[in-house]
């Protein structure tokens, strides 16, 4: 089954056949750094994050563009409000950016363009838009004009008639259609400015990724991507502007993520339940927000809920604890660490687990699916070592774990150690003294030598009372915080 891609612009998955065998370019929307990064800057990051892996693990060869925007209106209205340099708050924001997608295992992108490094590329753009008649200079301020675009609207699947009669936008007279839109706005007073040929400003939001993407993947390339927030007006509005300018197709495949609510209701500070990176992982381990993030298509609707979350940290658990058992049985280190992610997922038909998994992400990245694909494997694994294994069996077991740990590398979990990620979890989920734990176990220990099973079994109900479970084994007692 060859993959197969949800295309925004046809509405309909497609074959995914590459511009160029054997490689892909890519480029993913990335942030405006006015602010810190919310959860559903995190979910957007993951699926491309996801995306780019699962490419790499079938043997291409991925250039992953991600821009980060870093002149535009709401920095520069941030930055008055917070008293600040719009460029040391973008500045600032970037490196936060950084820190919050480092922590939850973001892989980095080939390229990382700012849109302020590539101004006189957009004056070029821009130039060629109004030479080719698609664009015009209303007194310093440059307008596309979308009525000149025959195919405006397609992507979006909306009729420029209609956003004519229905349109919200603010009503500016220099505007030969009530939907042009800007290539480059005049300077205000106070705010960056850049020297061209219309006088001093600066560009507009949607050329500055036309000119980003086109520069690193070409007039035309394989995948963009983003959140469904972004395709109209600003997916609609490069595709227009870099078709025109260029005559290329620009991207032959759109993707778009679902929208992430928390409690069933959209974020916004308003409400109080506006949800930065740093608030949840001030209170789960990197992981257990990245699968859950993964728990739900990416095209769907997620709703982030401290219940669903907790389901999946649950889960994750138990992932962790059947690696710690296995590692018990065949007593080394996994081979996770020296595991590479490119090609290991270029033979998968006759496996029993990785063909499914293949599967599983074939049918437009069908996360959920390959994560049930896991948590099956897992309890085949425990049912293995519940049965005492042989030399079959540990055979069995050393296979399957290669095969979790290919898996997991693609969706970018598993990285931890067993006993790093328990003390991580239970330091999220619980104040717990780790010395004061295993001094316990000790004197559990020692209770059971001395046949004192009565203080054995009280030891064992108060650390559980803390949520702390001991798992007796042939190499000693073990503990792992239960959720």
């Amino acid at each position: 089954m060859p993959l197969k891609l949800y295309n925004t612009a046809t509405r309909r998955k497609e074959a995914f056949i590459p511009l160029h065998e054997g490689k892909v370019g890519l480029y993913a929307c990335g942030v405006t750094v006015y602010d810190l990064c919310h959860v559903g800057h995190a979910r957007s990051t993951i699926v491309f994050d996801v995306l780019v892996r699962y490419f790499r693990a079938r043997g291409y060869e991925v250039t992953y563009v991600r821009n980060f925007t870093d002149v535009d209106d709401k920095i520069i209205d941030r930055a008055k409000l917070l008293g600040k340099d719009p460029k040391a708050l973008a500045r600032e924001n970037i490196e936060a950016f950084y820190e919050d997608m480092g922590k939850l295992g973001m892989l980095t992108p080939d390229q990382e363009p700012r849109a302020t490094q590539f101004i006189p590329h957009m004056i070029d753009m821009i130039r060629v838009l109004i030479d080719k008649g698609y664009a015009y200079d209303a007194d310093g301020d440059v307008f596309f004009a979308v009525d000149r675009f025959e195919s405006y609207g397609k992507l979006s699947g909306r009729r420029l008639e209609d956003m004519k009669a229905g349109s919200r936008v603010a009503v500016d007279e220099r505007k030969r259609h009530p939907m042009d839109f800007a290539l480059w706005k005049k300077a205000k007073p106070g705010e960056p400015e850049w020297p061209s040929p219309w006088g001093a400003g600066r560009p507009g939001w949607h050329i500055e990724c036309s000119v980003m993407s086109g520069f690193f993947l070409g007039a035309t390339f394989d995948i963009h991507g983003g959140g469904e927030d972004l395709l109209f007006p600003h997916h609609e509005n490069e595709r227009a502007q870099s078709v025109a300018a260029t005559g290329g197709e620009f991207a032959r495949y759109w993707m778009h993520n679902g929208f992430v609510t928390v409690e069933s209701e959209k974020m916004s500070k308003s409400l109080g339940n506006f949800l930065t990176i740093r608030d949840a992982l001030a209170l789960y381990h990197p992981e257990v927000l990245r699968i859950f993030l993964l728990s739900k298509h990416y095209r769907s609707p997620l709703d982030f809920s401290k219940s669903a979350v907790l389901d999946l940290q649950t889960g994750l658990v138990r992932i962790y604890r059947t690696l710690q058992r296995v590692k018990s049985i065949l007593g080394k280190e996994t081979e996770k660490e020296s595991l590479s992610l490119q090609g290991s997922l270029s033979r998968p038909d006759e496996d029993p687990f990785l063909g499914p998994f293949v599967v599983a992400m074939n049918d437009d990245l069908s996360t959920p699916n390959a994560i049930a694909l896991i948590f099956e494997k897992i309890t085949e694994m425990n049912k293995i070592m519940d049965a005492g294994p042989d030399a079959e069996a540990i055979r069995i077991l050393q296979e399957d774990l290669h095969r979790l740990h290919v898996a997991a590398k693609v969706l970018g979990i598993l990285e931890e150690k067993p006993e790093a990620f328990f003390e991580k979890v239970a330091s999220l989920s619980a104040e717990v003294n780790t010395a004061e734990i295993e001094g316990l176990i000790e004197e559990r220990a020692r209770a059971r030598s001395e046949k004192n099973f009565a203080r054995a079994d009280e030891i064992r109900a108060l650390l559980k009372g803390r949520g702390i479970m001991l798992e007796d084994g042939p190499k000693g007692t073990t503990w792992r915080y239960d959720i």
